[in-house]
């Protein structure tokens, strides 16, 4: 059954792919290779914020830019990467939990378990919220397939 929300996300996700909006992989979500659209993947924790970065203060991981506030969230990162960024490559947690890559809002996210996962809006953010331990297991159910192509 295809529903409204997947077919906006297949709608807004075919043009994603083809267009490489992504750094030449399909494991991270980063505008013209920027990930997080250069918000600092350390503050979502540190400050419960999202904070933009500083290209100065940017390095490549897995094929993306990410950017840091500062020089020391940026060596936090580089301990440790997995523990900071988002989950399913900062693709749309709820788009994966329904078996679409689709883009993400910086602004839209939330920490769950010690994880960070970002929407593609607070409307959508709200239902993630609403039973994360669902969606998680549906997202993690897809994210395997999604990744081969």
């Amino acid at each position: 059954m295809l529903t409204r929300r997947t077919a906006i996300c297949t709608f807004l996700t075919a043009p994603l792919l083809a267009n490489g909006a992504q750094a030449g992989t399909r494991r991270v979500y980063a505008v013209d290779g920027w990930a997080i659209d250069g918000t600092d993947p350390v503050a979502y924790f540190h400050d419960r914020a999202a904070v933009a970065g500083l290209r100065s203060e940017a390095i490549r991981w897995r094929g993306a830019r990410w950017c840091f506030r500062t020089a020391a969230n940026r060596e936090v990162f580089e301990r440790d990467p997995h523990a900071f960024a988002p989950r399913y490559g900062g693709f749309c947690a709820l788009g994966v939990a329904q078996g679409v890559l689709a883009p993400s809002d910086p602004q839209a996210w939330s920490i769950t378990d010690r994880q960070l996962f970002l929407t593609a809006s607070q409307a959508e953010r709200a239902v993630w919220l609403s039973d994360p331990a669902t969606h998680i297991a549906h997202a993690d159910a897809h994210w395997a397939r999604l990744m081969r192509g």
